[in-house]
């Protein structure tokens, strides 16, 4: 089975001006988009380039931060994150539990960034303690320090869980330290992917 297209969008640019013979010889170029136009949910500095060419780019400038989320609910919230995992270059998003996730919010951002799959909380402890990465909770309860005073290593992991119910107890046991987003209103809790965001804005903010 194919992949589904990518979302078109009313930006972008059209096909390369003049016939084959005045297109770049530059091997990242995507003939078809040359010919077609390129209205994908890329930068400007991509179009026209191979989905592979913009992948092998965005290796060579990755950020130490990495994304993690809990997956037992099938949250639609784990597409989103994985878009904003790209937006602020995370250098690899980990699923823990359920193989399969909703992508629909991901808008095919998941072709542009690396995700790996682990079975439970024990598994990707594991993985995180032989890459010798901190795992940092991000979750409001008891204990929990205020992502603008607390301490977000270069290389961490930013674990997050699902919209409702946050992290489970093994993922918050498995954590070096916890953090929570400040609030103002009434509500108890802002939206997964929100808060997924506004954390690894703030890391790049101090790192990147």
């Amino acid at each position: 089975m194919s992949e589904d297209p990518e979302p078109q969008l009313p930006v972008g640019v059209g096909p390369w001006p003049g016939g084959p013979g005045d297109w770049p010889e530059d091997p990242r170029y995507d003939r078809q988009l040359l010919a077609e136009g390129d209205r994908r949910n890329v930068v400007d500095g991509y179009r026209y380039w191979t989905l592979e060419a913009i992948v092998a780019d965005l290796d060579t400038r990755r950020h130490r931060f990495h994304v993690a989320i809990e997956n037992w609910q099938h949250d639609s919230n784990i597409g989103a994150v994985v878009r904003s995992a790209n937006a602020f270059l995370a250098a690899e998003v980990h699923i823990i539990g359920r193989r399969r996730w909703n992508r629909r919010g991901a808008m095919v951002t998941d072709r542009y960034q690396h995700v790996r799959h682990h079975e439970d909380v024990a598994s990707f402890a594991a993985w995180a303690a032989e890459a010798a990465l901190p795992i940092l909770a991000i979750d409001n309860v008891a204990g929990s320090v205020p992502v603008d005073r607390a301490d977000l290593p270069e290389r961490c992991v930013l674990l997050f869980g699902q919209e409702g119910p946050g992290l489970s107890t093994e993922a918050l046991a498995a954590a070096s330290g916890i953090v929570e987003i400040t609030q103002y209103g009434s509500t108890r809790s802002i939206n997964a992917s929100a808060a997924a965001a506004v954390v690894m804005y703030e890391w790049c903010r101090r790192h990147a």
